[in-house]
């Protein structure tokens, strides 16, 4: 699809989702992003020991209005699944603004591991895994 017409590329989507939504995995993301083999890697590198009831979940975030890369990622933690939380962030429950404005989707696969683990690991993970994914050159927000 690259190089083709962007109406001509929203509509193959539209086509695609009808056809196959049933069968299209949670954890595929359904915008492009370059960057996300990295995200893969970076992520693949952190474990936990201890069980849980915390989750670590990604946001990809829109940055197409400003110069740089047109994508970023959040990073968070919390005691609700990470769909769950991000509707919470766009309706402005307990919301990051960078999410709240610009998020778009979860990205679910990277943190697939990184579920149902316990409080303090998932604090020690959320601020390591962001400052590596800041580290590999990606804009990240959160992961206090």
């Amino acid at each position: 699809m690259r190089g083709e017409f962007p109406s001509r590329i929203e509509a193959a989507k539209e086509l695609l989702w009808k056809r196959c939504a049933a069968s299209v995995p949670e954890w595929l993301p359904m915008n492009y992003v370059h960057w996300l083999p990295t995200v893969y890697e970076v992520s693949a590198g952190f474990q936990a020991a201890a069980s849980g009831r915390s989750h670590i979940y990604l946001v990809l975030l829109d940055y197409a209005d400003r110069r740089g890369d047109p994508q970023g990622i959040y990073v968070g933690m919390s005691r609700y699944p990470a769909a769950q939380r991000f509707d919470q962030h766009k309706a402005g429950i307990r919301a990051a603004r960078s999410v709240l404005k610009r998020g778009v989707e979860v990205l679910t696969g990277p943190v697939l591991h990184l579920q149902f683990i316990a409080r303090a690991e998932a604090e020690r993970i959320e601020s390591q895994l962001a400052e590596a994914l800041a580290a590999a050159g990606l804009h990240v927000e959160g992961g206090h």
